[in-house]
């Protein structure tokens, strides 16, 4: 099925078309203010915005190229960062169906899935649009890839076979072979919901812990990464209500919450993060503002000082504004902005905070926003910037 083998993902969004079976809940995280004695939970990074970049900036584009009218590998333009205004546009590299992509800390490597059953990761240099090279990634339709804090893993999340892998990361930013591989098998998926299906591999506020959001089996898993060796050992399940099938994780700078997205119930959850254990405790299911009609959540952001939350809604095609507060242990609603576009797969907020972009699947634009930092409000920069099956918009 190489190529064209996971339509649904592509058309849809992954589980799209899944039926959504009973809803239980979670128990609810614990609440209230951050104490003093919870300073030593906090990452290791500031999460203040990082300073305002002058000049034109890179925007690196993720596209679908086995898809009809779809882009020719990772996409290349730039946006000033004062406007929003993006321009320009030409090829990165050649690189088949690279539907995710992240940057290494230093900003000096791009990191590309291949999301084909035979699924594939790729190391680029912007600089010089070098291919550094091409390692198979352990699995089927990889949708999702991160790096670690350390610089040294790379991790990647397969839907097609509801696996995660590491693989090393060298001095040059160079991909080694893979060092581990996991596959879901329990708890058993849902009834309609075929199988597991990793959706994020995402590193937790403490580095030695990384986790697994899998759609397919409704569940969080917590693992600790072997920061010597590359290997994982699971530590914790959340399993989370049935049917739910949780997408996509954000953390809070604060290091002891997050928030969970959750595709096909069409809710959010905020999740207690114990840093000891390494595991969620998720909440109640909250709404996302988009009524009743069909949605399907994809991925949420947070702003650097904590203060609000972003979450692109396809189908309702709008961005959800949450002000963030108790610390990081609750969401409220603010308010929908329609996002420009159709189907909303990817937002991404600039390095400096000023900027969100979301990446429109269906309409292929992107569609950039100013972020007011005060009332965190959003407004479009100006008109929807044409990008062939935009799936992934990454700002450098």
């Amino acid at each position: 099925m190489a190529g064209g083998g996971w339509s649904r993902r592509r058309v849809l969004g992954a589980g799209a078309l899944l039926p959504v079976v009973g809803c239980g809940t979670s128990a609810p995280p614990a609440g209230g203010p951050e104490t003093s004695s919870s300073a030593s939970h906090r990452p290791s990074v500031s999460p203040a915005p990082t300073p305002r970049p002058a000049g034109p900036r890179p925007l690196c584009l993720g596209t679908y190229t086995s898809a009809e009218g779809g882009g020719r590998g990772i996409g290349l333009a730039s946006y000033d960062p004062e406007s929003g205004r993006v321009s320009g546009g030409g090829l990165l590299a050649a690189v088949e169906d690279p539907s995710y992509l992240a940057v290494h800390p230093d900003g000096r490597t791009l990191y590309a899935v291949s999301e084909r059953e035979d699924g594939a990761v790729t190391a680029v240099r912007p600089a010089d649009r070098r291919v550094l090279g091409r390692r198979p990634s352990g699995g089927a339709a990889p949708c999702h890839v991160s790096v670690h804090p350390s610089g040294r893993w790379l991790l990647t999340a397969h839907y097609g076979s509801g696996s995660v892998a590491v693989h090393p990361i060298d001095g040059s930013g160079a991909l080694g072979e893979r060092t581990d591989v996991v596959t879901h098998t329990r708890p058993a998926p849902g009834q309609g919901q075929e199988g597991p299906h990793a959706h994020q591999f995402v590193t937790g506020p403490d580095p030695e812990t990384v986790l697994a959001v899998d759609l397919g089996t409704d569940t969080v898993y917590s693992y600790r990464l072997d920061l010597r060796r590359g290997t994982l050992e699971e530590v914790g399940q959340e399993r989370v209500r049935a049917g739910a099938g949780p997408r996509h994780l954000t953390f809070h700078p604060g290091g002891r919450y997050a928030y969970l997205a959750n595709e096909l119930d069409n809710t959010v959850s905020v999740c207690a993060y114990d840093r000891d254990s390494g595991r969620l405790t998720a909440g109640e299911p909250q709404p996302t503002g988009t009524g009743a009609g069909e949605n399907y959540p994809a991925q949420l952001v947070v702003t650097g000082d904590g203060a609000f939350a972003y979450l692109a809604n396809r189908g309702h095609n709008s961005i959800t504004r949450y002000a963030v507060e108790e610390a990081g242990a609750r969401l409220r609603l603010l308010d929908t902005v329609p996002v420009g576009g159709d189907f909303p797969r990817h937002i991404a907020l600039s390095p400096d905070g000023r900027l969100l972009f979301a990446a429109n699947q269906r309409s292929g634009t992107v569609s950039v926003f100013r972020v007011d930092a005060g009332s965190g409000e959003l407004r479009l920069a100006g008109p929807p910037f044409a990008s062939p099956a935009a799936v992934c918009a990454l700002p450098l």
